[in-house]
């Protein structure tokens, strides 16, 4: 058996720890890569949660006014059919004046 010399031994140790400092750095490198291109999961965003009150007070306000159209509606209606109501009633007088002119009782 030979021995190898102290220096020889210490020699390959260099090497060994060189090509073991790369290998380590390349491999830190390959990884630290792949965490950056891989998406980060994130946190789901904050439920925010609504004041109920404001709903039930538009709800609310919607039905009133809605009301108030459906009562405007109806007196809408209400004056349209006097409106025809007292068209035909002159209508009806103005023929009869009328035919009465033609006859020559006026």
């Amino acid at each position: 058996m030979t021995e190898e010399n102290p220096l020889a031994k210490a020699e390959q140790a260099v090497r060994a720890a060189e090509t073991d400092t790369d290998m380590v750095r390349i491999v830190a490198a390959v990884l630290a890569a792949q965490q950056i291109t891989q998406p980060q999961p994130q946190a789901p965003a904050p439920r925010v949660q609504r004041p109920v009150g404001l709903y039930v007070a538009a709800g609310i306000g919607g039905a009133v006014a809605l009301s108030f159209l459906a009562m405007a509606a109806a007196l809408l209606a209400v004056a349209v059919a006097v409106g025809a109501v007292c068209a035909t009633v002159c209508v009806l007088v103005l023929r009869s004046v009328w035919q009465d002119m033609q006859k020559g009782r006026g």
